[in-house]
């Protein structure tokens, strides 16, 4: 195993956008950013039970953060949770970096498929794995959510409800925008609510209900330290938790997600 580092660097947005296949200087091909026009809703989002002021609302907040276009352009996400677990992301294939304490896991998150390591040490008890796989996928769901969630208001299973204008707990003026889920994620029977900047179109706060019929939520947050990465725009500080080691990559090599070996990210300022 070997020891990797990188650096996470900003990059401009492209010129133009190529094909999903674009052909390569040897003829093969190359995976790229498909041409997006607009903010379309994902397959499965519920449009007919959403709000229209909702929707328009959610649409300001993806053109604020760098629009559709950057959002897809945009390949590997890198951030630890709340400063602890590592997270690892291509975006475009669904393969998986994760790790928390001792473990490693390597895997896919379409097909839930992967490999473990505890202290360096190959997984091969099959139950063991599948414990490890299992938990690196809800995990990266949970946290995946903490980061991208402004991403994701018109995602599949969602249901987008306006429930009117009100202040943040740190005084900003907000739309309060509602979001429910059907048949999604390892815990569809949750429900948030979303504070949106009036005047900027950030989410400024969330609220989360375990349930959606609870009538006091477990928790409410914050969304600071807006800052830019690479072509989107993402949060880090959530009220005296904060994400580190966040960035956004171009390009990393395929050991990335192959090799458990040690590796090292830092971002340039």
């Amino acid at each position: 195993m070997c020891a990797v580092t990188y650096t996470l660097q900003c990059q401009p947005p492209p010129a133009a956008v190529a094909p999903v296949d674009a052909p390569t200087a040897a003829g093969s091909t190359q995976m790229i950013a498909p041409v997006v026009v607009g903010n379309p809703m994902a397959p499965g989002f519920d449009l007919s039970g959403s709000d229209h002021r909702a929707v328009e609302i959610a649409d300001r907040v993806m053109a604020r953060l760098g629009g559709r276009e950057g959002w897809e352009h945009t390949r590997y996400l890198t951030w630890r949770f709340f400063g602890k677990r590592r997270h690892v992301w291509d975006k475009w294939t669904g393969d998986l970096r994760f790790e928390a304490g001792d473990r490693t896991v390597l895997m896919n998150l379409n097909d839930r498929t992967g490999r473990s390591w505890r202290s360096g040490l190959l997984v091969e008890d099959p139950d063991t794995l599948a414990a490890d796989v299992d938990g690196a996928y809800r995990a990266w769901i949970k946290d995946s959510y903490w980061l991208v969630m402004p991403y994701k208001l018109k995602d599949s299973g969602v249901t987008l409800r306006y429930r009117g204008q009100d202040m943040t707990e740190e005084g900003i003026p907000a739309h309060v925008l509602e979001l429910t889920f059907q048949d999604v994620g390892v815990t569809p029977q949750n429900r948030y609510q979303v504070w949106v900047d009036i005047h900027e179109s950030l989410v400024r706060q969330w609220s989360f209900y375990r349930q959606a019929d609870d009538s006091e939520p477990r928790f409410v947050r914050p969304w600071q330290d807006w800052q830019s990465y690479g072509r989107i725009w993402l949060a880090s500080d959530f009220g005296g938790r904060r994400h580190s080691e966040v960035g956004v990559f171009d390009d990393l090599p395929a050991s990335v997600f192959d090799d458990p070996g040690p590796t090292s990210f830092r971002v340039d300022p």
